[in-house]
């Protein structure tokens, strides 16, 4: 590292240069910028966590990626357990190379059915396979960041991410660093043993304001082939019972079936080599959970008003016209609507407190909003909207807000792509 002489033979043009230097300060925001600029290219970002190891979490990641790629999702899969990697040996990529550039790192392609599946793995950086990565949390923290910030995932609908067991450093690092993850699943194994690390695994998400998005009960039954007979290995429903109890989705119970472990052995994800298993029957499901909410809310969009009912509608402004991103508005312009859902009453224009994740949403709830129309906003923050009963509409064009409104109660806003210059 140079240092600079400060004593009194300094050049001012050697001292103007030397301020110019971006120092770690600057290099942090452009490293939190470049993220954010990676991130915004993909809509979905899902976390899967286990509060213990065993229940077969690395699994479900690759079988859940597999099935959205298999439902016509471009779809990344990103390992970042740093410690004990499994997603390549699952998918018989260990040893692969891969190539990049002094700023970008591409992820390895696999096709998955007519789709193609693109895999990043701290895996496929180590040479020797049976070498121990020993490396405390802030290296750990820079790897994983690096992976999110310099690998050319590109244009995405889903960003499926595999976190080692427990609430330790990586999923912390993942949850600060994806500031609009949709949330996470957390995989179990019924047995109360497991069940009681998961329900920590869930208070995890609720302190770092990352949202369940639902548990899956992995290892639950096993049917006798010859009989037909079910036998309960571990335990029954446990994940069902605790989903309940901490009042988060259940999303569905796979069983035990040696095809899982057949396909683990062979590279070939289950959902791909067994689509007519019930373990891919399951994994079916769970995605359709995953993907008909995005439909339900296209489709809501484009549904008019029904009269009745008390409605305040926000809209975030800057220069007098709608933001691009609800995060960087100036002011808020909240319309109150008529009984007859068509007629605009009261006009407000009001400065937001500073934004931080999750006060814009509490504040606008605070003064009655009902909807608020974007033209762009993350899935994490759309999901706090929702929890404080706010409808999320995306996609709008810029344009005045009072016109916005007006075209919104007839029926005739037009919205696009969710733009987010997040």
């Amino acid at each position: 590292m140079t240092t600079h002489n400060t004593g009194n033979n300094c050049d001012d043009k050697d001292c103007a240069a030397q301020n110019k230097r971006p120092g770690a300060e600057d290099q942090d925001l452009l490293d939190r910028q470049a993220l954010q600029s990676r991130m915004s290219q993909i809509k979905h970002k899902i976390l899967v966590l286990s509060g213990k190891g065993g229940v077969g979490k690395s699994t479900v990641a690759v079988n859940l990626a597999a099935a959205l790629a298999m439902a016509g999702k471009r779809v990344g899969l990103l390992d970042v357990d740093v410690h004990g990697p499994s997603v390549p040996k699952l998918l018989h990529l260990q040893g692969t190379p891969i190539s990049g550039t002094e700023s970008s790192i591409y992820p390895v392609k696999m096709r998955c059915g007519a789709s193609m599946l693109y895999v990043m793995s701290i895996d496929f950086l180590v040479r020797d396979r049976d070498a121990a990565v020993i490396w405390r949390g802030p290296m750990k923290y820079g790897a994983i960041k690096q992976f999110l910030k310099d690998v050319e995932w590109g244009d995405l609908d889903y960003l499926v991410i595999d976190s080692p067991p427990g609430t330790g450093d990586e999923p912390l690092a993942v949850a600060q660093l994806i500031e609009d993850a949709d949330g996470a699943v957390v995989v179990t194994t019924p047995q109360e043993v497991a069940v009681q690390d998961v329900r920590r695994c869930v208070v995890f998400c609720k302190q770092v304001r990352l949202p369940v998005i639902g548990v899956i009960e992995n290892m639950s039954g096993f049917t006798c082939p010859e009989c037909g007979k079910s036998v309960k290995i571990f335990g029954a429903d446990g994940g069902r019972t605790m989903a309940e109890q901490m009042n988060v989705p259940f999303l569905g119970a796979i069983p035990i079936e040696p095809e899982v472990v057949q396909s683990g052995e062979s590279g070939t994800p289950i959902v791909q080599s067994q689509p007519h298993s019930e373990t891919a029957k399951t994994f079916g499901r769970i995605v359709r959970v995953l993907i008909e909410p995005e439909l339900r809310s296209a489709e809501a969009q484009r549904q008019p008003l029904r009269a009745g009912g008390s409605m305040k509608i926000a809209i975030p402004v800057t220069g007098g016209v709608l933001s691009s991103h609800f995060g960087h508005c100036e002011r808020f312009v909240l319309f109150d609507v008529e009984a007859d859902g068509k007629t605009i009453g009261q006009r407000q224009e009001l400065t937001p407190p500073p934004h931080e994740p999750g006060t814009f949403p509490r504040w606008l709830h605070e003064q009655g909003a009902t909807i608020i129309i974007a033209g762009g906003m993350g899935s994490r923050a759309q999901s706090l909207f929702s929890e404080n009963n706010i409808r999320v509409v995306v996609g709008a064009a810029g344009g005045e807000p009072d016109v916005i409104v007006q075209e919104f109660l007839d029926g005739r806003l037009e919205t696009g792509p969710n733009i987010c210059d997040h």
